[in-house]
């Protein structure tokens, strides 16, 4: 049989992600990855950067990872969450508690980050409900920011940056304003809710970077601001650390760097090392002790099939292990001093809006970009695996990538655009 039967024989059945089926080029078929490499069926190799939706913080096939998954396959792949539990599971709860900053404590599982962010959206909402205050239904999210596909998600995300224009009429009613980057800004919010703040639950946001809606860096002042104007106004704070957990940007959660410790927060792609699909949805003590009640109309009822799945949890333990044994984020570090360096020449570069770096996060913005398939068809031809998006040219590799790997992802970059 021909090695690329699978292919043609189950491409004509299979729908993609973000892709208009009838006009985008084939998908590249890969059949094997390592480190950060990407090995095709035709051969060739493709360096990573962009670590399969920035979930690949070890790289790939990291054997402490894959050896955690072993054994815990041999001994019990999945078991339902409801009515029972298992080691691997409460291990990580604990951990995650351990390490996330304040009173964090309490870990509800899902499968996805979408997920998360609707769980943390119903537990926010149903706090309230449970304190006797129904009006508190709607969110404040900010324009630029990205949280996810599902409908509660999609309410939260910018409906102009975020893809999702095309289901408004289906969304349940937010505030999507801009996010308040300076003093000014932030008084004229704060003002604002002094008269408008009762009919809000909360307030979303993506700490220090918005990822999927543009890439856009923000500094730490403005989580202060959104923690002191949440607290003045009685709202709950959630902080989506999907794209910004586990050390992409310098510390291993944003929040950290604010000083600023939110209510809720959600927590996915990198959680399992890249390796296996878990989300999880953490509530400080006071949210908790909401749904504390001898009344079962109080639960919180959300329960995903697979949630807590036992092979993700012990990929999720032994990523742990890894950030504890090994210098993740001196590499985070490093990563982002080498790409501010190799990156500032694209600056001067004709068509370059901006050129910025964060952590293991380096963007080259466009004035425009008018064929994306093209652009990222050329950085294949290149020998890297590079996957821009509006705009936006951007690396945030794994960070186990080697000095001369991260070089080659740079000048693909200065080479293609320039």
């Amino acid at each position: 049989m021909d090695s690329n039967h699978w292919y043609d024989a189950g491409l004509g059945h299979t729908w993609l992600p973000y892709a208009q089926m009838k006009t985008m080029r084939p998908p590249l078929a890969v059949v094997r990855t390592e480190g950060c490499r990407i090995v095709l069926a035709d051969g060739r190799e493709l360096i990573d950067g962009i670590a399969s939706w920035w979930t690949a913080c070890h790289g790939y096939n990291h054997p402490h990872i894959r050896q955690a998954v072993e054994r815990q396959l041999a001994m019990m792949p999945h078991v339902m969450f409801g009515g029972m539990v298992h080691e691997q599971a409460l291990t990580l709860a604990k951990r995650l508690a351990a390490l996330l900053p304040g009173d964090l404590d309490r870990v509800f599982f899902s499968e996805s980050g979408s997920v998360a962010v609707e769980v943390a959206l119903k537990m926010a909402v149903q706090y309230w409900l449970n304190r006797g205050e129904r009006s508190r239904t709607t969110f404040i999210a900010f324009k630029g920011g990205y949280h996810g596909d599902t409908t509660g998600a999609m309410a939260v995300t910018d409906p102009d940056s975020g893809m999702h224009d095309t289901f408004r009429a289906l969304l349940p009613a937010n505030l999507v304003i801009d996010l308040p980057a300076d003093e000014s800004a932030a008084a004229a919010f704060d003002s604002w809710l002094h008269a408008n703040a009762s009919g809000f639950a909360g307030i979303i946001v993506e700490p220090l970077v918005q990822g999927a809606g543009g890439m856009r860096f923000h500094d730490v002042a403005t989580l202060r601001r959104l923690r002191a104007i949440a607290d003045r106004h009685n709202l709950l704070l959630i902080f989506d650390e999907i794209f910004t957990g586990f050390g992409r940007t310098g510390s291993l959660f944003a929040c950290e760097q604010a000083g600023v410790v939110p209510d809720i927060i959600t927590l996915s792609k990198a959680l399992t090392g890249g390796t296996l699909p878990l989300a999880a949805t953490i509530a400080r003590k006071h949210v908790f002790e909401a749904f504390w009640s001898d009344d079962p109309k109080k639960a919180l009822m959300h329960g995903p099939t697979y949630m807590g799945n036992a092979l993700a949890c012990a990929a999720a333990n032994a990523s742990l292990d890894l950030f504890e044994r090994e210098p993740r984020l001196e590499q985070v570090k490093a990563i982002a001093e080498q790409m501010a360096r190799e990156l500032a020449p694209c600056s001067r570069m004709a068509g370059v809006k901006s050129v910025r770096v964060k952590g293991a996060m380096g963007v080259v913005e466009m004035e425009r970009i008018v064929e994306l398939d093209a652009l990222r068809a050329r950085f294949v031809e290149e020998g890297v695996f590079i996957r821009p998006f509006g705009n936006v040219i951007y690396l945030a590799p794994s960070f186990t990538i080697t000095p001369d790997e991260l070089s080659k992802l740079t000048a693909a970059i200065a080479k293609v655009i320039g």
